[in-house]
């Protein structure tokens, strides 16, 4: 969680230099959106009524990583966001999202449910 939510907040710094300082606002709307749903859904995935329900928000938050890799791509190939920003910012994405992977792997193959506190060390792990 703390991962996820200090990537969230890294990318709302990043949505505010891309709309005041490179008025670009089509993109970078679609980046804050998904890039800060990766963590709304890991919260709603620590307290979750079931397996399926704790499986299920885990890989939206997946699906929203993946998106936001791709809107980085794009800004970054269409020259709004630098290479060197561009190369923090994806490594850190990409790290959620091998982390993510990781977590679903072992939910999927495991019969036991992860027990929330489980959950908070892998999650929120620095």
């Amino acid at each position: 969680m703390v991962k996820s939510k200090a990537f969230a907040l890294r990318m709302i710094k990043l949505y505010k230099f891309l709309t005041d300082e490179k008025h670009e606002y089509i993109m970078s709307k679609q980046l804050l959106r998904s890039s800060t749903s990766i963590g709304a859904n890991v919260k709603e995935a620590i307290r979750g009524q079931s397996k399926a329900d704790f499986y299920a928000k885990l890989n939206i938050s997946l699906k929203e990583a993946s998106e936001t890799e791709y809107w980085l791509e794009l800004l970054h190939e269409s020259n709004f966001i630098e290479t060197s920003s561009f190369e923090s910012v994806y490594a850190d994405c990409q790290e959620l999202i091998k982390l993510l992977v990781a977590i679903t792997k072992t939910q999927r193959n495991s019969e036991l449910r992860i027990p929330n506190s489980e959950l908070d060390r892998s999650v929120t792990s620095d």
